[in-house]
């Protein structure tokens, strides 16, 4: 054996010195290579596409004018409009029982239904309510407070008539902390509230505490109330909250209004190269008339993946992540799991991938010249997973793509703020359309009913059964999905018992015109 050729094990060594070394020395190989990417070493694979000839014939697509128009149309008038002014004129009363705190859980559009509730259940006690408590996301880490998050001055100002709220507590109730209520059994704390509690349980459990303590403090306090048997003034109040009295702070709704003006009016290449003058660029595209946008809330991060149980394309290595996270983070308890992929999808229980959502809107009658906003947190898989969808919708956005990371300060970083800039964003839009349901889902789904704009709702029971059709032509897919979402985009559906308020405005909070 000659000298000066190492041996297979000093290979090895040396390969292992590298593996380690590289993160030290080049840590950018394994942070996020571009919007919500993964890293290059990622436990994932991008899958190829897993319905090829419709992407084919989808890239190729021509739309004839007349479906595109009635695409981008407004909703007609339905006959309902919203109603959430009360024929309750009773003034406050002079003196409360006391001070009402709650302790919200969740993401943003949780914790915002319930600061609604809250607000009922003051009304409810005639108690006096305290700026709710946010707790800090497990998920993402978000320490965004309510202030942060709300414009508080508007939403007191707002409710001065309906309730009674203070922003911080008298100094003889400094103690009542979300710490004092970590380190013990407490009194003044509620522990027990049912979900959906009637008007009665809070009457008969927490008006006494109320009336002894001067304070009750309600943690968990995440759906803690009915949807049914309410007045007709509590449930109104409720949708006043939610619809007008939680504005975002003004940095979030200048964000989210740069971000319209740039989707309904973008700057050409001839205008960024300084051929033209951006202003005078945009105001001859305002005299020309508005563009249009639509927003797709594309739901599919890693958490929502390993739920589902579903098989996303990604192959074994894909599939034993999931595993090892659900074991971890649910020790395997996963709903839906007793059934096969195939069983799921045709059962429509299985989010949409960036393929099938974009098959779904190319389907519909949406061009490949369609401005379209992603509002999503985190996509797992990453721009490989999002490429086919790119292919679709090329002119496809994302608040980096349309933002500087200058304008991007005061939110960078906060999953809250962040998706409070997509929910303004989304209820500007032209037409909303999210990929699976959730709260984002349907806290939007509710707030365009509320005024009467375009919201595509997937027919994820159709979808499945066409997309498990390996065989099914174009033209075929076309007309089921056109023939499956006619009814689907924005129709007036009236609550039915034990939904959500949010979710289905009418006939709670709307008023047959």
């Amino acid at each position: 054996m000659r000298q000066g050729h190492p041996n297979q094990s000093q290979k090895m060594a040396l390969a292992g010195l590298v593996a380690v070394l590289l993160p030290v020395f080049f840590p950018d190989l394994f942070k996020p290579l571009g919007r919500a990417s993964p890293s290059m070493f990622s436990e994932w694979n991008a899958p190829k596409p897993r319905h090829l000839p419709l992407l084919k014939a989808a890239i190729q697509r021509q739309i004839p004018f007349r479906q595109q128009l009635d695409l981008w149309s407004p909703l007609p008038d339905q006959g309902w409009k919203p109603c959430i002014r009360t024929t309750d004129d009773t003034p406050l009363p002079r003196k409360s029982p006391g001070y009402i705190q709650v302790f919200l859980d969740g993401g943003l559009n949780q914790q915002r239904m319930g600061i609604c509730d809250a607000v009922a259940v003051a009304k409810i006690l005639n108690a006096t309510l305290v700026i709710p408590h946010l707790e800090v996301n497990p998920v993402w880490q978000d320490t965004s407070s309510f202030s942060d998050i709300f414009d508080v001055d508007h939403f007191v100002s707002l409710l001065e008539g309906d309730i009674s709220i203070v922003k911080e507590l008298p100094s003889e109730y400094s103690w009542s902390t979300r710490e004092y209520y970590a380190t013990g059994i407490r009194d003044t704390r509620i522990k027990m509230a049912p979900v959906h509690a009637s008007a009665n349980w809070y009457l008969e459990n927490v008006l006494p505490i109320l009336q002894r303590f001067g304070i009750a403090a309600i943690s968990p306090f995440s759906h803690r109330l009915t949807f049914n048997n309410l007045p007709t003034n509590i449930q109104r109040l409720r949708c006043k909250v939610n619809f007008e009295a939680l504005a975002f702070v003004p940095h979030i709704r200048e964000l989210g209004q740069t971000l319209v003006s740039r989707l309904r009016y973008p700057v050409t290449e001839s205008q960024a190269t300084g051929n033209l003058n951006v202003k005078n660029g945009r105001e001859e595209m305002r005299n020309q008339g508005s563009g249009k946008f639509v927003v797709l809330h594309l739901r599919f991060d890693k958490d929502m993946a390993a739920h589902s149980a579903c098989d996303f394309g990604g192959g074994k290595a894909e599939r034993m992540a999931l595993a090892k996270y659900r074991q971890v983070i649910w020790q395997g308890r996963v709903v839906n799991s007793q059934f096969t992929n195939e069983e799921l999808r045709s059962q429509g229980r299985c989010p949409l991938t960036p393929e099938q959502i974009g098959l779904l809107l190319a389907a519909l009658g949406f061009s490949n010249s369609t401005r379209l906003y992603l509002a999503s947190h985190k996509v797992y898989g990453g721009e490989s997973r999002i490429s086919t969808l790119r292919k679709l919708f090329p002119l496809m956005e994302d608040k980096k793509s349309l933002s500087s990371a200058e304008e991007r300060a005061k939110v960078k970083g906060k999953a809250s703020l962040l998706a409070a800039v997509d929910y303004y964003v989304s209820m500007q839009s032209d037409v909303f359309i999210s990929a699976s349901p959730g709260n984002m889902h349907n806290a939007v789904l509710g707030h365009r009913a509320f005024l009467n704009l375009k919201t595509i709702r997937p027919n994820m029971a159709l979808l499945g059964q066409l997309f498990l059709n390996k065989s099914m032509e174009w033209s075929d897919f076309q007309h089921a999905v056109i023939q499956g979402h006619k009814n689907r985009q924005g129709h007036i559906r009236l609550r039915k018992e034990k939904q959500s308020i949010y979710t289905y405005p009418a006939p709670n909070c709307m008023c047959q015109a």
